[in-house]
């Protein structure tokens, strides 16, 4: 189930308040076994293997995977250094390790909760003690409370709401405290001075009914060596003309447009630009035919 974006609902009294995470969506399965998939299905149980039983028998839990900074605070970018990697190593995870905060309660015991109201599937998950962290109450300060702490947000969610499977529903608002978005990456521009060479920077789309739709390019929030993974991963995508439907300006190197980042910016410009893009990293958990405008 996904939220919309948006801002605090006016009867919040109907609501609980969430933190909003900063981090990856993740499943855990949970039948004489453990699995951990991705919200497509993409199986990340070796990626991170810190994540345990709970001493759970048979459940499916939905939550977030984090990276935490000294600080206790969720770090997306630490936890780019374990997203695209299956085989950590020790020094991986001593240097960047991840932890599961779970949100929700789907199935317990072979039975399905999705019709549960969510303050139910919460008071159950609760029970578990797992570590979820607590939900609540709409009326509370939760929003000023994160901005304070340098956390992204919070989510709301309806207290008596189903859970929807692949939906986007007004059910569940996220509220951020700075704008965030998918891009789909069509190609880049060759860099100079020290970047000469390598990538400069990235140009970014979305899809609307004309197909790729160029949206802006972003040549910040990058360090060498995310650089340099970036080429290795756009290296073997690269085609020889444009992806997008409308002209992109510049001589780039193109791409096939099959990788997701994520930006922030400060607002949208008249003409349908990402006004001080900042790069904030690949999200292999989207799929591109999601980023629409």
């Amino acid at each position: 189930m996904l939220a919309i974006s948006g801002s605090l609902p006016r009867d919040r009294e109907r609501y609980g308040l969430e933190v909003k995470w900063d981090g990856i969506r993740a499943l855990i399965h949970l039948n004489g076994e453990l699995k951990v998939t991705g919200r497509h299905g993409a199986d990340y149980t070796r990626r991170y293997p810190e994540i345990s039983a709970f001493g759970v028998k048979n459940a499916v839990i939905d939550g977030e995977v984090v990276a935490l900074d000294r600080r206790g605070r969720p770090n997306f970018v630490r936890l780019q250094h374990r997203m695209h990697d299956n085989a950590p190593t020790e020094t991986a995870l001593e240097l960047y390790p991840v932890t599961y905060l779970p949100f929700d309660l789907l199935c317990l015991d072979g039975r399905e909760l999705f019709d549960l109201p969510y303050r139910d599937r919460r008071a159950l998950l609760d029970e578990l003690d797992i570590g979820a962290p607590p939900y609540f109450p709409g009326e509370s300060d939760l929003l000023s409370a994160t901005h304070e702490q340098g956390l992204e947000g919070v989510v709301a969610k309806r207290l008596d709401s189903p859970y929807r499977p692949g939906t986007r529903s007004p059910w569940w608002v996220k509220v951020k405290h700075l704008d965030t978005r998918e891009v789909v990456i069509g190609g880049w521009k060759p860099g100079k001075g020290r970047r000469a060479g390598g990538v400069g920077s990235l140009i970014m789309g979305v899809f609307t009914d004309r197909g790729l739709t160029y949206v802006g390019h972003v040549g910040t929030g990058f360090t060498d060596a995310v650089l340099e993974r970036l080429r290795e991963f756009l290296s073997p995508l690269e085609i020889p003309r444009s992806p997008f439907a409308d002209r992109v300006p510049w001589r780039n190197r193109w791409v096939r447009p099959e990788l997701v980042g994520e930006v922030a910016y400060t607002m949208w410009t008249d003409d349908l630009r990402l006004r001080h893009p900042v790069w904030r990293g690949l999200r292999p958990d989207k799929i591109p035919s999601e980023v629409t405008l």
